[in-house]
């Protein structure tokens, strides 16, 4: 009696360890997005949207992000960046990347995803942060490649800020919100 419980005990131990490891190895890459609101922790994965995480961190290794803005917020949908400078001039981007859509990742609060133009595969530095659950833009092929793990409560307060047309823009937040840098989390 007593050997067939220390045998499950072990059993459970194993196997309680080997699911442990197992989440441990899928858990994707983490990057902390600095704003001059304060920081938003993403977890990427590179498992569903391989393609969109690899362009992503080449732009984060490359410290494109430094210095841009979230040029266009919308409270109750989503925050957008990665793209313009604080004068709202357009950053050189690299060559838009096939789009992931379709890969099982929705559009929900607190997801990332990227932005593009009216071309499914026309995405390229710029994403943004849903603010709400929005599915519609899961039919609309917007591909999400990561979720905010921290700093939810930062996001939330760059879509509140007041916005209006500048440049051209709509949504623009009326007092720069710039991305400081976004890095890749020390392990």
């Amino acid at each position: 009696m007593w050997d067939k419980m220390v045998l499950a005990a072990v059993t459970l131990t194993i196997l309680f360890g080997t699911a442990l490891n197992a989440a441990a190895q899928t858990a994707g890459p983490i990057v902390v997005i600095k704003t001059t609101k304060g920081d938003i922790t993403i977890e990427l994965d590179p498992l569903k949207a391989p393609v969109s995480v690899k362009n992503f961190l080449s732009y984060v290794d490359e410290k494109f992000y430094d210095g841009t803005i979230f040029h266009r917020v919308i409270k109750g949908f989503m925050i957008q960046g990665g793209g313009l400078t604080p004068d709202f001039i357009e950053k050189k981007a690299k060559p838009p990347i096939r789009n992931e859509a379709g890969n099982g990742l929705n559009n929900l609060r607190g997801t990332i995803a990227m932005a593009r133009g009216n071309d499914l595969n026309s995405a390229t530095c710029q994403f943004y942060i849903n603010h709400a659950d929005n599915l519609s833009l899961d039919g609309m092929k917007y591909a999400v490649f990561g979720k905010v793990i921290k700093g939810l409560e930062v996001a939330d307060a760059i879509a509140a800020v007041p916005t209006g047309t500048i440049k051209g823009y709509a949504d623009a937040p009326r007092q720069p919100i710039t991305i400081v840098s976004v890095r890749r989390a020390e392990a």
